[in-house]
């Protein structure tokens, strides 16, 4: 079929405007949204006009179509498109007397967005879906917005699970094959915000959380081993499920996201409440072995049977007296005899009284126990990670 004024030798002008139905969904692995929308030319063909004393316009379906020449436009970019034909092919064309016709069409279309997230999740995508007629140039066909940038309209109750959608507008431009020559393009193109409170619930609130858990260690005493090797391990495998939930759900791309920066500072802090735990453990028992080795005895520190039995049997032993290194690791049944509860009257008598002592000697303890290196973490730590926040959130918001 020919193009309409072919004789005249000037490019046919066909104008275009879109009512954007949905936008259907934004894929972030696959760097694609989904859209659609009624796409409507118009142009005037006279071979198609007609008499008519009324001036009313004639209305046919899809069968019409293939008996004349419509505008071939593809869209750029495109992945999936189709004509929605429930319960027939949207499709309608409208002709007027002088020979003006309508030509519309709903249409769903996939197409790339090429985004990028080194924001992400604080950032901001422009995508935009490009118009193109596929076989004339613009020798042959014109195309142009139909009524400028108001064009382009929009259903006011568009909205994304994940996005704000702040701006549509209409733009045209061109583009040049080096084998076919110049077309001209035209772009729908809209801005996406993305919503930032599912993050900060799904992957911001518990990095924090981790971070401040690792910080209890530090407030745990010393010679806790199991306790405070146990929350570090529990710490440093949360904060890795963490990242790798978020890797998982993202293209896998280049270059560093502002997610990754703030997961990976906090991991790191999260692993160096562990390296500190193993400074101070290394230190103290570097201290008790000169200790030793200047005295021939263990250090006090070590002597917790008072502590044990304040906790376990609600008993209190006066003595401080040092504990050589056969007692330490013997503690024979002879040598605990005198530190038990024997339930006689005396021990009764004053067992409140060992009760209400028992907070006081157990905190008492812990402070005397306690290393420089946690006294500075537990104030170091939370002052840097504080520091890190304001810095982060001031650059990327």
């Amino acid at each position: 079929m020919f193009l309409p004024g072919i004789a005249r030798g000037s490019p046919v002008p066909v104008g275009i405007d879109v009512q954007v139905e949905s936008i259907d969904s934004i894929s972030e692995v696959n760097m694609d949204f989904t859209m659609t929308f009624y796409l409507r030319h118009y142009w005037k063909d006279e071979r198609l006009s007609f008499p008519s004393t009324t001036n009313r316009s004639m209305t046919f379906d899809h069968r019409l179509i293939k008996k004349i020449w419509v505008p071939d436009i593809f869209f750029v970019h495109s992945k999936r498109s189709f004509i929605h034909d429930t319960t027939m092919e949207n499709i309608m064309l409208r002709v007027h007397p002088d020979g003006n016709v309508l030509f519309s069409l709903r249409i769903t279309v996939s197409a790339m967005c090429f985004m990028d997230f080194g924001r992400f999740p604080l950032d901001t995508q422009n995508c935009s879906l490009e118009l193109e007629s596929y076989a004339y140039n613009e020798e042959d066909l014109m195309l142009y917005w139909k009524h400028g940038n108001k064009s382009l309209n929009t259903d006011e109750h568009i909205s994304l699970s994940q996005f704000f959608v702040e701006e549509f507008s209409a733009s045209s431009g061109f583009a040049f094959y080096s084998s076919t020559g110049w077309y001209n393009r035209l772009f729908i193109n809209f801005v996406l915000r993305r919503h930032i409170f599912f993050f900060m619930l799904q992957t911001y609130f518990p990095a924090v959380l981790m971070v401040m858990l690792s910080w209890v260690s530090f407030w745990i005493d010393r010679r806790a081993v199991p306790a405070r090797v146990s929350l570090g391990i529990t710490t440093v495998l949360t904060m890795s499920t963490i990242v790798s939930g978020v890797s998982a759900s993202m293209p896998q791309v280049s270059y560093v996201k502002a997610v990754d920066v703030y997961l990976w500072v906090s991991s790191l802090f999260v692993f160096l409440s562990v390296i500190e735990y193993a400074a101070v453990n290394y230190l103290t028992t570097v201290e008790e072995q000169h200790r030793f080795e200047k005295t021939g005895k263990v250090s006090g520190m070590y002597n917790i049977d008072a502590v044990q039995a304040m906790a376990f049997d609600g008993c209190y032993q006066d003595s401080e007296t040092d504990v050589d290194q056969t007692s330490f690791s013997l503690h024979s049944e002879e040598d605990s005899v005198p530190g038990r509860c024997t339930g006689s009257p005396s021990a009764d008598s004053s067992h409140t009284k060992r009760r209400k002592s028992l907070g006081g000697d157990v905190g008492k303890a812990i402070l005397e126990n306690n290393h420089v290196i946690d006294t500075y973490a537990r104030i170091l730590f939370p002052i840097v990670y504080i520091i890190f926040n304001l810095f982060y959130w001031g650059i990327y918001v």
